[in-house]
Formats: structure tokens, sequence, C-alpha cells
């Protein structure tokens, strides 16, 4: 199969599972929204806009994770950790992430939303993390390469350390993914994801 056709493969079939997922993971959902209602002030779903292929603008859903005023406490922890101009910067013990987002985080719970933006074509299964805008301002014209198909809930860096990895090391298997993809190697990073994910070590 030409790689025109095998991607058509991967669109239908990543939209076809994510509603059956949608469909048997429905108590699961429903539990863990109304954990998030009980736990802490505000909506149950967080929308973030971020950047797809070919540099659309989407947004992304989240299960919230983060207090309510989470986005206010940002620039100053960034400010706080020197960190403000890295890619993929995370910040170590976040002060806004509630204790019922940390369990939802350890287990990637907080990530089932995005099987709906799989399901309406935003984003794939499998593929490179997207990014907000600012951080995207921030690449070399070669890290653009990642832009070029849909991003995913799972990836191959998110597989290979996750949070352990630099910028350059992430963006590295991001584009070699992308310079190399299959089918074949979407079921594997399907496969360790589901490792992962049952070994409790969520997404980083």
């Amino acid at each position: 199969m030409g790689g025109h056709g095998a991607r058509r493969v991967k669109h239908a079939a990543d939209r076809v599972l994510a509603v059956l997922l949608l469909l048997v993971l429905a108590p699961l959902l429903l539990t863990i929204t109304i954990a998030v209602l009980l736990s802490s002030p505000g909506p149950v779903f967080f929308g973030h806009e971020r950047i797809g292929a070919n540099g659309k603008p989407f947004r992304m859903w989240k299960f919230r994770s983060m207090k309510a005023n989470a986005a206010e406490q940002l620039t100053d922890l960034l400010r706080v950790h020197n960190r403000g101009d890295e890619p993929l910067f995370k910040i170590p013990d976040d002060p806004r992430i509630t204790r019922l987002g940390k369990w939802l985080r350890r287990w990637s719970l907080d990530e089932l939303p995005q099987l709906w933006n799989v399901a309406i074509g935003e984003m794939s299964l499998v593929g490179p993390r997207p990014q907000i805008d600012a951080e995207v301002l921030l690449y070399t014209p070669n890290d653009y390469g990642r832009l070029s198909v849909r991003p995913g809930i799972t990836g191959l860096w998110q597989v290979s350390g996750r949070s352990r990895l630099s910028w350059k090391e992430a963006i590295h298997l991001d584009l070699h993914y992308v310079d190399n993809w299959s089918l074949l190697l979407d079921v594997r990073i399907l496969a360790r994801t589901v490792s992962a994910v049952l070994g409790g070590r969520g997404a980083g």
C-alpha cells in the first residue's frame, strides 16, 4: 500500500477506534467527570489552543487537572525557573496541579477527552504531541517538520523518556517518527503506551 493510501487507512482507523473507545470508556469518563466536579472549583474540561497539522490551530481537550487560575500563574512560575524560552519545559512539582489532577496525570486519564479530538479528525492516536503557538514560534526551520502530520495523543518521544528528555532529543524523535512513519510503528507505539500507562508512569 502506498504512503497516501496507508495514511488514509490510519486516519480512518483513528476515527473509528476513537469513537469505539469513547463508547467503551463512557462509564469511566462519567466517573472522572463527577470526581473533577467534586475535587475543586472550576470546569470539568480544560480546552487549550494548540497548533495542529500544517500549522492549523485547534482546541485540544483534557480533564482539568489544575486549579482554576492556573493560566494566570504560569508566567510567574516560568520566570522563577528561568525557563520561559524552552519548549516542552514542565515545572517540577507544579503547585497548580490539584490532588486529583496528580492522580489523573499519573495514569494519563486527563488525556482521555482527546479521543474526541481524534474522532473529529483534529488529532491522531499516534503522532507528535501538539504544542502551543508560543512554543512553535521557537522552532528552528527543521523543527517545522513535526507539523506535517496530525498531532497525536501519544507519540514516539512519550514512550522514549517523556519529560526526562531534552527538547532537542524530543524533537529528534518526533522528526524520526515523521520521516519513518508506518502503520506498524503506530501499533508498536500504542503497545508501549499501554505498557507505560499500566505501569503508572503516566505522561510525565
